[in-house]
């Protein structure tokens, strides 16, 4: 199903176009249009794949795909089985709807959202006994034109691969990366400091809420990875940047299959969530056109209902 509205004018109406061309170029790539997504400069294609693990009964890792907005969200939720899996699922999709209806796109709109996911996470814990303590990490990736804005709570990460190699956009909020470091522990007692799980930061542990933003700039041979630390916790980076530049199958949808499985063969000791997003291609003047929601050769504007978008979401989950 395709998220757009087909508009055309007459050829005696050149003039018409140039004019309005010129003032949809000011508003930049908001618009979105068509079953891939345009990011104005590239299309992107993207997968997202969750598995329980080994060890867990219930999976409380989410993630959403939006490609009409250019979102991509990833949480890692806690707090019990019912807890954590209502609180991950609430945050992503808080997100999506504060990105909804936003007027524009960029880090600030993403930063709102996700306090605006803690507030409601805190405010339904507090009232609902049973769900007392739930929590989650979060992952944003907004992707306008060539650049990705990020933000982020907790040890969830987003990685990059480029030509330069594998590399991690995102820093954990925990006590590995914000204490441990600090207090100069070596690598091995890191690994091993039964402290290095705890968070320093979470989504639905009050307020204040540190959210942490970044903007990558997205080339044409880039990858980016986000996944919980049901992944990067037990698969070694160079595993990871393996799988990922591996040629035999450059599916997006196996290199997370592959990426799970990683995990699963290293014990699988926590749900594990993995969404993998990259451009396909540049794209011309008219892709361009069709990025903000024009069709050549339509006659008549369409706009789907809001029963058609909630189904479009549905499939995407």
């Amino acid at each position: 199903m395709n998220l757009i509205v087909r508009l055309a004018a007459p050829k005696t109406e050149k003039s018409l176009w140039r004019r309005l061309l010129r003032i949809l170029r000011r508003f930049g790539p908001v618009f979105r249009g068509g079953s891939n997504f345009f990011s104005g400069s590239y299309y992107l294609e993207a997968f997202g794949h969750s598995d329980t693990g080994c060890v867990r009964a219930n999976n409380e890792d989410y993630f959403r795909i939006e490609p009409q907005l250019g979102l991509y969200t990833v949480a890692d939720g806690m707090g019990g089985a019912r807890g954590g899996a209502y609180a991950s699922r609430l945050a992503v999709d808080t997100v999506t709807e504060q990105v909804v209806s936003a007027t524009r796109r960029d880090t600030q709109v993403l930063v709102a959202a996700m306090e605006e996911a803690n507030r409601r996470v805190v405010e339904i814990a507090q009232k609902t006994p049973q769900l007392e303590g739930m929590g989650t990490t979060l992952l944003a990736g907004l992707f306008q034109g060539d650049e990705v804005y990020i933000t982020s709570v907790g040890d969830s990460r987003v990685y990059l691969l480029d030509e330069r190699g594998l590399w991690p956009v995102t820093q954990d909020q925990s006590w590995r990366e914000e204490v441990g470091r600090r207090l100069g522990l070596d690598e091995v007692t890191l690994r091993r400091h039964p402290m290095r799980n705890v968070l320093t930061m979470a989504i639905g542990h009050g307020d204040p809420l540190e959210v942490k933003s970044y903007v990558v700039q997205l080339g044409p041979s880039a990858m980016v990875l986000m996944c919980t630390d049901g992944l990067h916790g037990v698969v070694s980076h160079a595993d990871i940047e393996d799988i990922l530049r591996d040629p035999t199958d450059d599916r997006l949808e196996t290199k997370c299959y592959r990426l799970v499985e990683a995990a699963r063969q290293a014990g699988g000791p926590d749900n594990i969530a993995v969404v993998l997003v990259r451009p396909t291609g540049k794209a011309g003047k008219r892709a361009w056109l069709n990025g903000l929601g024009w069709r050549w050769g339509a006659r008549k504007p369409v706009c789907q209902s809001l029963f058609e978008l909630q189904n479009f979401r549905g499939q995407m989950r």
